[in-house]
């Protein structure tokens, strides 16, 4: 390992890392194991948005909410529900989950990494050089002998409508960490962090309004933002699609807010949260120094390298190279730019090619989702729309998943539909969408049939055990059998 070297002011390392949270973790752990020094730089609490704010609070928070709606479906279990939620109960466990927001215990992760952490608000001051502020005042400068990974990751956006700063809004951190339930919430966005945070607060006893310009999980297949919405309102959330926020108000700063809609009405709520997209967290590391648009989004190729920057030095992780802003799919791309990483600074050859040991394949093909609503929303790979813009021609199989008896034993009168993308030419699976109670169970099964392109031949000799939700694979392979004996024209 090269170790990290004083001159004249720079500490040098071999890689500098810009972000604590998991994705930054995982990539100093990669480049060490390589045999790397590694510097890793944070400005907030190491472990990030997921570990804080987003993923582990947000879980923390709506799995108590999922397990009362699982018992409620069950006769013989549902009388044992008597009474709500315990709210300082979830909070607590939220708080556990999070360590009261105390990082030190993953700041000790660092160090187990074979990293050194540097607290502090990192800027680039030229190419591999990177200048360590810390809340005092006092600089360090860091300078990187091979590569530099950004992994700063993403911040909510406000939209810019009269009164929005006035209203004091809410966005995914006060809706994770707040420990005061709302009489009335008005949620605006109906994307993964809208329908979560209409879940959980609606499920601790606030009145839950959703707002929401378009279809529900608009990214997912249509049938699934439906049954969410079904959902949400049977939970009793009032769900309003196609509506807009034109303003906000709140004249006094301990009242409500008053939200003024497109359609003419006016909404009362106690707090409003946005959940109406994300932003790059670029916009002060620097970016005019090395020659990018401070505040962007950064393109990279299949190994995570910036375009558009010369010497094979700069890497981009996670939310801010937009490929997919999940925490799962960050960390598979560090641990590939870190094993490339490594590979670049040893002189060895780098397989970049499809499905290589360098290449993030899994971005184009294989990104697994799920929304931990009620019900729950899973998928992997291709929609049926994204497929058939993408030039395939294939054959959609849908099923309702209480084809399986397993579901019907998890939950009396289960609800919940399934469906699988068939590309037609090679008798594969492109994408797969489940919605129900327990769905993200079913997840990883079909992560693995689309990345390894199990040939489907092959998919029906994997036996689903009995009685289980996941038997709806046999029903689903022996439908798409069936469908392909009897002559029509394929889906497109």
């Amino acid at each position: 390992m090269s170790a990290p070297r004083e001159n004249q002011g720079t500490t040098t390392y071999d890689v500098i890392v810009l972000g604590a949270g998991p994705v930054g973790q995982n990539v100093a752990d990669r480049a060490h194991a390589a045999g790397l020094s590694v510097a890793v730089v944070e400005r907030e609490l190491v472990g990030g948005e997921c570990s804080y704010w987003a993923c582990v609070p947000s879980k923390a928070l709506l799995r108590p909410v999922i397990a009362v709606a699982d018992v409620r479906r069950v006769d013989g279990a549902r009388q044992a529900v008597t009474g709500s939620l315990d709210t300082d109960g979830v909070f607590a466990r939220r708080n556990h989950y999070v360590a009261d927001w105390d990082d030190s215990r993953q700041a000790l992760g660092i160090k187990s990494l074979g990293a050194d952490l540097f607290r502090g608000h990192g800027r680039f001051e030229g190419p591999g050089r990177v200048t360590v502020t810390r809340d005092d005042g006092a600089q360090q400068t860091l300078t990187a002998r091979h590569a530099v990974a950004v992994a700063t990751g993403s911040l909510p956006v406000l939209p810019d409508i009269p009164g929005i700063e006035e209203a004091r809004p809410w966005t995914n951190r006060h809706g994770t960490d707040s420990s005061t339930v709302p009489a009335r919430l008005a949620v605006i966005g109906g994307g993964g962090v809208g329908v979560e945070m209409a879940t959980l607060w609606q499920g601790l006893g606030s009145r839950v309004t959703l707002l929401a310009r378009r279809s529900l999980l608009p990214r997912l297949e249509p049938f699934a933002g439906e049954l969410v919405a079904q959902g949400l309102g049977d939970a009793g959330v009032d769900v309003r699609i196609g509506v807009r926020v034109t303003a906000l108000r709140r004249p006094d700063p301990e009242g409500p807010v008053f939200l003024t809609l497109d359609d003419g009405g006016e909404l009362e709520a106690d707090e409003v949260l946005f959940a109406t997209g994300r932003t790059p967290a670029t916009g002060d590391i620097g970016l005019d120094r090395i020659g990018l648009t401070p505040g962007s989004w950064l393109d990279v190729d299949t190994t995570c390298l910036v375009d558009g920057v010369d010497g094979e030095w700069l890497y981009a992780l996670g939310d801010v190279n937009h490929r997919a802003l999940l925490t799962h799919q960050g960390k598979y791309q560090a641990r590939t730019a870190g094993d490339a990483i490594g590979a670049r600074a040893a002189g060895r050859p780098v397989d970049d090619a499809p499905w290589g040991d360098h290449a993030t394949t899994a971005d184009q093909h294989a990104v697994p989702q799920v929304f931990f609503t009620d019900p729950e929303a899973a998928a992997v790979g291709l929609t049926a729309g994204q497929a058939v813009d993408a030039g395939h021609r294939i054959r959609t199989v849908d099923l309702d998943l209480n084809a399986a008896q397993g579901a019907n034993l998890y939950a009396d009168g289960y609800q919940g539909h399934a469906r699988l993308v068939v590309d037609l030419d090679r008798e594969i699976l492109l994408g797969a969408t489940f919605v129900g109670p327990g769905v993200s169970e079913l997840l990883h099964s079909a992560t693995v049939a689309v990345a390894g392109e199990v040939p489907l031949k092959r998919l029906r000799h994997a036996i689903a055990c009995f009685p289980t939700v996941s038997e709806i694979w046999l029903f689903l392979l022996a439908a798409y059998q069936r469908d392909k004996e009897t002559p029509h024209a394929a889906s497109a």
